[in-house]
């Protein structure tokens, strides 16, 4: 009983200390701040490549969690002509993805600052439950960076982002930039319309993180097919970093959970 009431009062205390400091670690990385405070998040520049192709290059410019800048290069493989994208000056690119998951961080550490030193856990279930809650919000954060969004080829199409290039981007050119793990990824799809001649059994497309060739899909009152995919990508170290955080506060988590549980099976299994 003295050590459960000593897990419960000191053990509990130092971990959520633990936890706060990583996730605050964590939450630095996604705001970027420079040096000073009260400064503008800073940009950074990546270089997009593939092994095997070079169809297609760029550079990207990361500010927190927008693309302010993309500078892309695309060779067409029917002709070999070279054309060139670039963000318009006005635009910028927000990372849904990003905003989210650092939104999820920020969530756990004020559960966490909610339970102040002074606080009194009284049962093992109360601890349970905050960190069910905590890992619920650490989850969610490495599934917004993990998992990508599925969207369908129109939603894609119909996306302002086919709208912030200059020159603007063809009408058999689809984009779609996006986050995968600590990676920054860009697809370019390259289509050809389907005449009303054709033989080609229609069947449009699903949702899908990446589309593959053949795939069909109706936009406006027209027809296309993907002839082409092509998918850069550039690490951004600071993703990583922010991932490693979430497994090692998820593992602290649990860790707790499972002394907790121990000492709960015990209470409750005790001889009278």
């Amino acid at each position: 009983e003295e050590e459960f009431k000593w897990l419960l009062q000191e053990e509990v205390h130092a971990v959520l200390r633990q936890l706060q400091d990583i996730l605050k670690e964590a939450s630095h990385r996604f705001a970027l701040p420079s040096s000073g405070s009260g400064a503008a998040v800073r940009q950074e520049n990546f270089v997009l490549s593939t092994s095997g192709t070079d169809q297609v290059k760029g550079v990207l410019t990361l500010q927190g969690d927008a693309l302010c800048q993309a500078d892309v290069n695309l060779k067409m493989p029917r002709n070999n002509q070279l054309l060139h994208f670039a963000f318009r000056e006005d635009k910028q690119w927000k990372l849904q993805q990003i905003q989210d998951a650092r939104n999820h961080v920020n969530q756990a550490i004020y559960l966490l600052m909610n339970r102040d030193v002074n606080y009194q856990f009284k049962t093992g279930s109360e601890v349970l439950k905050l960190m069910d809650a905590v890992m619920l919000q650490l989850s969610r954060a490495r599934n917004r960076l993990t998992t990508p969004a599925t969207l369908t080829l129109p939603e894609i199409a119909s996306s302002g982002l086919t709208k912030m290039f200059t020159p603007a981007l063809p009408p058999d050119i689809l984009v779609n930039f996006y986050i995968n793990l600590n990676k920054l990824c860009l697809t370019v799809y390259q289509l050809h319309v389907l005449q009303p001649s054709t033989t080609k059994n229609f069947k449009p497309a699903g949702g899908s993180i990446l589309h593959n060739p053949g795939a069909m899909f109706e936009f406006g009152s027209q027809r296309y097919e993907v002839s082409h995919v092509h998918k850069v990508e550039c690490v951004v170290p600071w993703l990583n970093d922010a991932l490693v955080f979430f497994t090692v506060s998820l593992q602290l988590c649990q860790q707790l959970k499972d002394k907790i549980s121990i000492f709960s099976s015990y209470w409750n299994y005790r001889p009278y």
